[in-house]
């Protein structure tokens, strides 16, 4: 069977579930397509279009998997605005406009794609990100907590709309009639049923989203007074407006002031918010993917586009992919973009068979619904957790969430940028590091020879403003390889970075790979997150990160528990018994670090630094040797893959010996010593054998102890107890 055969028949055995999915999702997409839209003040009709259309061609087009496409949270406030301020009181006239800035914001995401800036969420600053979002999640809270109380009319910024919340709730009870209290109670009872969901443990319940039930609980209070012959207690302004004729009664965008500055300002802001929200969410769905594909975010930029603009043309809002509505396509087993389709299709079919119905849903229903969002984007929960990382994060948080919450979103995220670089700046002391090093190439990587390793190295500085390169490296490598990330030679990393690598251990992790972090040891944090803000320059606030561990020093620390070692992760300068090493002898040893020693000290492993001295390079080098004590003397000898330090050796009076007889082991290896006769008397078959049948170490003898190492960098865990069971095997056979 051809793979084109292969894929058409798993695409056929799959159906069933992305139908199931797909019609799943469609339950949640309806209530929130409605709401989102009412919440824009644009017709409840244009949030669907937006979902039906993106479902449609995002599915046929899209480089996405299991991602749900439709209208966002996060442009709720840019849309209601953009009505707002380009109608200038005509609120249908401004979603006219609005509709306009929506069809060129499509090309403008198009143009993204093609230009392959997918990757441009990763020039923002995670706290930045998070305190944007807690604002968007406030600005739907604002408004919305009103209207499910019945309030339909009120206007305002979004902090003198939170303010108003309890003079709103004080006047449902001096004030409101009939029909406003009857909405409050559907929106208090739907708040509630969203609340309190989650908590219900009835498996033939939870078939059926929150969201879902609202509506058939409200929809179905509406024929219960129907059949008694009562009158609905709610006037026709409480309830969705939905058209007789859907199709006949679309609007179409106006272009008339599309050079005008204000109409400029909304297209910008659709185009970065709307392209934001998708990257952020489509990196989110892949981590959720069970089957763990890499989407290709240039493709999904382009059909996310395309939708938009005709979503745009027919009167609905922009099309983004959406972190909500996915979780539950990959919940309920979706496997490919097909569920996002039959999703739109369902849509189409409640629109068409239910209108209705649609007509009487309570606004105030619809309301609690994104209420209940709004305040999982803006949870205190989501402040604890950046409070957590560190206290310059709370800084950037709170700088984005306030300029968004006063101004608008645009501001918000470029003052939490600028208030992230200083901050930064500050903490390094230093303007250069970034300025001097931005532009030059600061990641090595190659594929070690040895253990086929991927070997990735960081230098300078690893940023928000320079992770795309980090990124880049990290996307050419297949996913079930090992990578060594090391960043032993990069002054400073932060939040975002961390945070962005974390992503890339969980992919790789889930197809067979790995990737391990090593260099981190000596800097410092401010708090024991393993996302902290970690940087070598001093400073005073910052604590020792002998207090918090990274994982590399968790691991190394257990494994000593487990071995029944000792393990000490303080500087130690006390190395003058490596200088009896000829490998160390042209060499500034600083000292050594993350000291990992059998109980009677016969063997030790550590990190250790050094130059290679004032003639040759001051740069720093650092490695993991294993040395070993010996309770014999044995000839000095040393053994090595390659003649690399051969001059050194021949200065040291070493000479070549070759092995009678050992043409794989001569030709392999090159060892060297004084003592031709007494070596060779300790190269026995035995140990010859050991050493062509490990992976290649270097092993030196000063005579009464060994030195062994690897390579000339730090070791990953996992090569740390590779070693010292290579150690431990070769003493053995000393002895």
């Amino acid at each position: 069977m051809t793979p084109k055969q292969k894929k058409s028949a798993s695409f056929i055995k799959d159906l069933p579930k992305n139908i199931f999915a797909g019609f799943v999702v469609s339950l949640i997409a309806l209530p929130l397509g409605l709401g989102l839209a009412i919440a824009s003040e644009a017709p409840p009709i244009s949030g669907i279009i937006a979902a039906v259309v993106g479902g449609i061609v995002v599915s046929i087009l899209g480089g996405s998997n299991v991602t749900i496409t439709g209208p966002g949270n996060g442009l709720v406030i840019v849309v209601l605005g953009a009505i707002t301020t380009l109608g200038g009181g005509d609120m249908y006239q401004g979603y006219l406009y609005t509709l306009a800035a929506i069809v060129i914001s499509g090309a403008l995401l198009m143009l993204l794609g093609f230009l392959k800036m997918g990757r441009l969420a990763d020039f923002f600053p995670a706290s930045a990100i998070e305190g944007m979002l807690a604002a968007i999640g406030l600005g739907i809270l604002s408004k919305q907590f009103h209207i499910m109380i019945g309030h339909n009319n009120e206007h305002g910024s979004i902090i003198s709309l939170l303010l108003q919340i309890p003079e709103g709730l004080l006047q449902l009870f001096t004030e409101g009639n009939q029909s406003k209290l009857f909405a409050a109670a559907i929106g208090i009872i739907s708040l509630c049923i969203m609340v309190f969901y989650s908590k219900i443990r009835n498996k033939y319940f939870q078939l059926i989203p929150a969201p879902m039930w609202i509506l058939i609980l409200t929809i179905g209070l509406s024929y219960v007074y129907k059949g008694m012959d009562i009158a609905y207690p709610m006037d026709a302004k409480f309830l969705v407006n939905i058209p007789d004729n859907v199709f006949s009664s679309l609007a179409f965008p106006d272009f008339s002031i599309v050079y005008s500055k204000k109409f400029i300002a909304v297209v910008f802001a659709l185009t970065f918010i709307s392209s934001i929200e998708s990257l952020l969410s489509i990196k989110a769905v892949d981590k959720l993917d069970p089957q763990s594909r890499r989407s290709n975010v240039n493709k999904d930029l382009k059909a996310l586009g395309l939708a938009t603009t005709i979503s745009g043309f027919l009167g609905g809002l922009n099309v983004v992919t959406v972190i909500a509505r996915s979780s539950v396509n990959v919940n309920n087993k979706a496997s490919n973009r097909s569920a996002n389709l039959f999703h739109a299709l369902f849509l189409v079919l409640f629109i068409v068979l239910f209108q209705e119905q649609l007509r009487s849903i309570p606004l105030a229903a619809l309301a609690a619904i994104l209420v209940y969002t709004g305040y999982k984007l803006a949870t205190p929960k989501n402040f604890q957790k950046i409070a957590k990382i560190g206290k310059e994060q709370i800084l950037i948080f709170l700088a984005t969430l306030l300029t968004t919450l006063f101004t608008n979103l645009m501001t918000g995220i470029s003052v939490g940028i600028l208030i992230t670089f200083i901050i930064h700046v500050v903490i390094n002391h230093s303007f250069g590091l970034f300025f001097k090093h931005l532009f030059k190439p600061n990641i090595l990587m190659f594929k070690e020879l040895d253990g086929d390793n991927y070997y990735v190295s960081i230098k300078y500085f690893c940023s928000f403003i320079n992770f795309y390169k980090l990124k880049n490296k990290l996307d050419m490598i297949p996913e079930n390889e090992h990578v060594i990330l090391d960043f032993s030679m990069c002054s400073f990393v932060d939040h975002t970075s961390f945070e962005g690598v974390e992503n890339y251990v969980q992919t790789f992790s889930k197809k067979g790979g790995s990737i391990e972090l090593i260099g981190l040891d000596k800097h410092e944090a401010d708090s024991k997150h393993p996302f902290a803000i970690r940087k070598i320059l001093p400073l005073k606030a910052l604590k020792p990160i002998e207090n918090y561990f990274t994982k590399r020093q968790k691991n190394i620390e257990l494994t000593a528990e487990k071995l029944g070692w000792n393990y000490v992760p303080k500087k130690n300068k006390e190395v003058d018994f490596l200088s009896n090493f000829i490998f160390f002898r042209t060499k500034e040893i600083n000292f050594i670090y993350n000291s990992l020693s059998k109980k009677d000290k016969q063997k030790s492993v550590f990190d250790v630094e050094f130059t290679e001295g004032a003639f040759i390079a001051k740069e720093i080098v650092k490695t993991t040797v294993l040395h070993l004590r010996l309770d014999h003397k044995i000839p000095v000898f040393t053994l090595d893959k390659e003649g690399l330090l051969e001059m050194l050796y021949k200065l040291a009076g070493l000479k070549d010996i070759t092995i009678e007889n050992r043409p794989d082991f001569n030709k392999r290896f090159y060892l060297k010593g004084a003592n031709e006769l007494d070596i060779k008397r300790i190269f026995n078959d035995e140990l010859i054998l050991f050493f062509e049948s490990n992976p290649y170490y270097h092993v030196e003898s000063n005579g009464s102890s060994l030195l062994i190492f690897k390579k000339e960098r730090l070791l990953s865990v996992q090569e740390v107890k590779a070693m010292i069971y290579f150690g431990e095997q070769l003493h053995s056979l000393l002895k």
